[in-house]
């Protein structure tokens, strides 16, 4: 017999973030959110659960732990689509419909009483954060900023009603191939058109004073129309800055600035520490600070976080320049390729600049949903 219990304890917390480290011991593909930063959903005090309504729940068979689910009512979100969604995410089970059904069903009651009519997921706080369902691509490394799933989920979730509300595409990119060339010049008179410059910042410090603000303005404007995104205040962005500038170096934002100093454009990458992370099972041992620090000042790989391109910008083509950055910048370095994270697969805008690259794609994710 399945037990549900809502997250009250210190105990059910620990059951709650230690469970998918025990599913996927030994999965060579998973890489956990850090430990020790999981428990921090719980405080009041998270930026998120100021502006959200959220619940936690753990499934049991007698002693053994068996599955977990958060709930999210995103209201700033809903009240920008007008909608009345809860979104589930840290779904993780077993193989068994009754623990997932058993966990959908908490959840949805616990959405119902507070007047939600469509049940979404996985979609996290926001958009940055990780989310969709892994549906292609099991056998693939995933990124730190995304969530690895056995296969048989997809069956769990349809199982219980859900369907397909939108896909993400993944790829990785490699260095060009001879038409890349082409690219990389016109990037250069395309910036001397329009008189432009590319700045990269010489500290991270320099960045957190001087830039990052103009870039959260930016992803606003840029990420503003597409799906499930929200506003982010003061508090939510000091939140993400302060887990970025850890991770994050100053080769990896690549800025476009404009002859009056705006910023029109940028580029968000992060030196791989999946690796890392995984060997470490999230948890901030000495073993895992040396990995973390080697994968940081050496990658091989790059994960490529976010583009963005001021929207009176993009009738000029100034995507089709940081695309040619890029290129140049796999070109001229030792980088095995860059690994994309989700991009809807009707962004066609962003889809049709990657075919300039020698490309594969190697993941798909899905948010689903259903009425309740």
């Amino acid at each position: 017999m399945v037990e549900i219990k809502e997250v009250k304890t210190k105990k059910e917390q620990k059951d709650f973030v230690r469970f998918p480290l025990e599913l996927y011991k030994g999965n060579k593909y998973f890489v956990p959110m850090l430990y020790s930063g999981e428990f921090d959903i719980f405080s009041p005090d998270y930026p998120f659960n100021k502006v959200c309504d959220t619940v936690c729940f753990v499934a049991y068979k007698g002693k053994k732990t068996v599955g977990r689910i958060q709930g999210i009512i995103q209201r700033e979100a809903n009240e920008k689509w007008g909608q009345k969604r809860v979104r589930f995410t840290r779904f993780d089970s077993v193989d068994d419909t009754e623990v997932s059904s058993a966990l959908f069903k908490a959840v949805e009651d616990w959405a119902k009483a507070k007047g939600m009519e469509e049940f979404v997921g996985p979609l996290g706080y926001s958009d940055l954060e990780r989310e969709g369902l892994l549906i292609e691509g099991f056998d693939q490394m995933q990124t730190f900023e995304e969530q690895y799933n056995y296969a048989y989920y997809q069956k769990l979730i349809e199982d219980y009603g859900f369907e397909k509300d939108v896909d993400w595409l993944e790829h990785m990119l490699f260095a060009p191939t001879s038409d890349g060339e082409m690219i990389i010049e016109l990037a250069q008179k395309m910036l001397n058109r329009y008189e432009l410059r590319v700045y990269q910042a010489s500290s991270i410090k320099e960045i957190i004073d001087r830039h990052i603000a103009k870039i959260f303005d930016l992803i606003e404007k840029t990420y503003a129309r597409l799906y499930g995104t929200m506003p982010l205040n003061d508090e939510i962005v000091n939140n993400y800055i302060k887990d970025f500038k850890l991770i994050v170096r100053p080769q990896d934002i690549l800025m476009i600035y404009d002859k009056e100093e705006k910023l029109v454009g940028f580029a968000l990458m992060f030196p791989s520490i999946s690796d890392a992370v995984s060997k470490s099972n999230g948890h901030i041992t000495p073993r895992f600070l040396y990995n973390f620090l080697k994968s940081k000042r050496n990658p091989k790989v790059i994960d490529l976080g976010l583009i963005g391109i001021l929207p009176e910008y993009e009738p000029k083509g100034v995507a089709a320049i940081m695309i040619g950055l890029l290129m140049k910048m796999l070109k001229e370095s030792d980088l095995d390729h860059l690994e994309t994270n989700l991009m809807l697969e009707d962004n066609h805008h962003i889809l049709n600049l990657l075919k300039r690259f020698e490309k594969k794609q190697n993941k798909r994710r899905r948010c689903f949903k259903k009425s309740i």
